[in-house]
This record gives structure tokens, C-alpha cells and sequence, in this order.
């Protein structure tokens, strides 16, 4: 039972100090501030190709998280990153390994793409 309780607060530490680590570089930011920068940016969203077609924000580019680690060339580390995905926990997953690569300007959309009431684009 000791063991237990134990390991509940290692892993609950452990995910209180990635989510204070992870605000030191990814700006989470609402639909209203993404709209305002995103145009000026490398627009990215980090889901599936069959979740891309079935529709994206207008101007994404389809850089899937599972194939970011292959495609960092595709993405300039002198541009603001704005990264959507569905919901947003892959969108954060892409954030931390763009900024293991040294990436600065790294923004995401609050919410993700469910959220989104902007224009979209399907396929």
C-alpha cells in the first residue's frame, strides 16, 4: 500500500513539473491570439492525413507528429510555429520536440481543432 501511494505522487510530481517545464516554451494561445499571429507563421497541423482531409484550418500545412522527427527540414527555426491537432495533447507532444531541436517561436491553439470556429478547408 506504501508502495502505492508512493508512485501516485512520483507520477503526479512528474506531470505538474512537465506541464511547468512546458510553459517556459509553448504559448497556448486562444482562437482570438492564434488568428492574430498565425498568418505570419508556419502554420502546422500535427494530425493524420485522414483527419487533415476531413478538414484544417485554412493554410495549415500536414506535418503529422509521427513523422515530425523525419520532417524538421519542411520547418524554418526563424519562423513562429503555430501547431494545432485535434484536441491539443499531440500538438504539445510536437511542441516538445520542436524545442528539443532548438525551434524558439512555439505557439498552440487552445482547445485544438474541435474548438476552432474559423474558416476551414476540407477535402
Amino acid at each position: 500500500m506504501e508502495f502505492l501511494v508512493i508512485a501516485v505522487v512520483a507520477i503526479v510530481a512528474i506531470g505538474i513539473f512537465r506541464y511547468f517545464r512546458q510553459r517556459n516554451y509553448l504559448k497556448v494561445l486562444t482562437e482570438e491570439q492564434f488568428r492574430e499571429g498565425y498568418r505570419k507563421a508556419q502554420l502546422i497541423d500535427v494530425r493524420e492525413p485522414q483527419e487533415f482531409e476531413k478538414g484544417h484550418i485554412l493554410g495549415s500545412r500536414n506535418i503529422p507528429v509521427t513523422q515530425m522527427r523525419q520532417r524538421l527540414i519542411e520547418m524554418r527555426k526563424d519562423k513562429p510555429v503555430y501547431l494545432y491537432c485535434q484536441s491539443g495533447s499531440r500538438s504539445a507532444r510536437a511542441a516538445q520536440l520542436l524545442h528539443k531541436k532548438g525551434y524558439k517561436d512555439i505557439n498552440q491553439l487552445k482547445g485544438g481543432f474541435k474548438k476552432w470556429t474559423g474558416k476551414i478547408k476540407a477535402k
